[in-house]
């Protein structure tokens, strides 16, 4: 029988919530990586390992391990740059980890991306973007934005191992066919409410997705809107218009369908919470020409949540279940393609991540 596991990154480390295929009782085990704070964890279906991006204020960071499903664990931060004349960046944060073709990618605070080929035992740097414009000011404190991350994801070609996208936070998406030997600007009609000095760079991407079913379909949640591309990531058209705000970080696309999408849309002040106090999941079956508020069992007085860039996930069940987590310790479900809604954890740490797998 099915087995769906829940993997939620918080600061206190990776919590493993699970259910059967029904996706109605739920068990929470954990917390688990010696409550480091994880940043981001994920799951790795071909190898069956689960990966915890963590980040000790005393002991740096690194990548825990665990085969079985949770029950053991074990950390590497072999081979993740120092900064020491290396060449390789110095990081005090892996800001987010994919697991593809038989490989692990880790995106770092100062931007570059390091890879795993022995399942996260080892480490060695695959790219820092060198070259692309505004490079050189890219690791300038005073340039940094913000809980800076560097390069927050990577988003792989199902199809293609050399070929995947990396988001470079404030500065765009960059997309390589070459496993990172040269990189290309991807952020053509893209708006910035800001000046820019190159307007091919310098945007806020905060969460880009693929759909699974086209391959040139992709999503983003930016700082300044919802956006849809058709081709590739080569050129954008926003698709806004009916959400309560432009802002927001998580972002999911539908397994089945190309042109449904969810967001969660958040006050872009200060406060990045669900607007009004009043939690909501936001879904468009028609690629962004039209959307809909989904809040049936969500809280809707008080409920002052935010939900970061990692903490939305969807599953590829006929009928999807999707799940979020909160910056309050709150992981909600709903097995109905977000049409209904349960809190199934409370009272965890503050959350960043939340991936969902489900394994036979």
């Amino acid at each position: 029988m099915a087995q769906t596991i829940l993997l939620v990154g918080t600061r206190k480390g990776c919590f493993v919530l699970e259910s059967d295929a029904d996706r109605r009782d739920w068990n929470v085990r954990g917390p688990y990586c010696e409550a480091w704070p994880i940043y981001h964890a994920v799951y790795d279906a071909d190898a069956g390992d689960i990966y915890a991006a963590a980040a000790s204020e005393w002991h740096g960071a690194g990548v825990w391990r665990s085969s079985d499903l949770g029950e053991s664990w074990e950390m590497s931060s072999e081979g993740l740059g120092s900064g020491d004349g290396d060449g390789a960046p110095k990081l005090s944060k892996i800001s987010g980890l994919t697991a593809a073709h038989g490989r692990l990618f880790a995106g770092v605070e100062t931007p570059g991306i390091f890879e795993s080929r022995d399942r996260g035992a080892t480490f060695s740097l695959l790219s820092t973007l060198e070259g692309q414009p505004g490079r050189e000011g890219w690791n300038d404190p005073a340039n940094q934005p913000p809980g800076h991350l560097g390069v927050p994801a990577i988003l792989p070609h199902p199809e293609d191992a050399a070929h995947y996208w990396a988001v470079v936070q404030g500065i765009g998406i960059f997309e390589t066919t070459d496993d990172g030997s040269s990189w290309t600007p991807r952020n053509r009609g893209l708006r910035a409410d800001w000046p820019l000095e190159n307007p091919e760079v310098g945007y806020c991407v905060h969460k880009l997705v693929m759909s699974p079913v086209d391959r040139e379909r992709l999503y983003q949640q930016n700082h300044v809107g919802m956006h849809r591309s058709d081709d590739g990531g080569q050129t954008w058209t926003e698709i806004t218009d009916g959400l309560p705000t432009e802002f927001g970080f998580a972002a999911a696309a539908h397994p089945h369908d190309r042109d449904t999408f969810y967001v969660v849309p958040l006050d872009p002040g200060h406060g990045r919470t669900m607007p009004d106090g009043k939690a909501a999941v936001w879904r468009t079956r028609d690629a962004g020409s039209s959307w809909e508020r989904l809040d049936r069992g969500l809280p809707q007085q008080d409920a002052h949540l935010g939900v970061l860039r990692e903490g939305m996930a969807i599953d590829a069940y006929d009928s999807p279940g999707l799940y979020f987590g909160t910056s309050t310790g709150q992981v909600f479900a709903s097995a109905d393609e977000g049409d209904s809604w349960n809190e199934i954890a409370s009272y965890l740490p503050a959350i960043s991540s939340v991936e969902v797998a489900v394994v036979d």
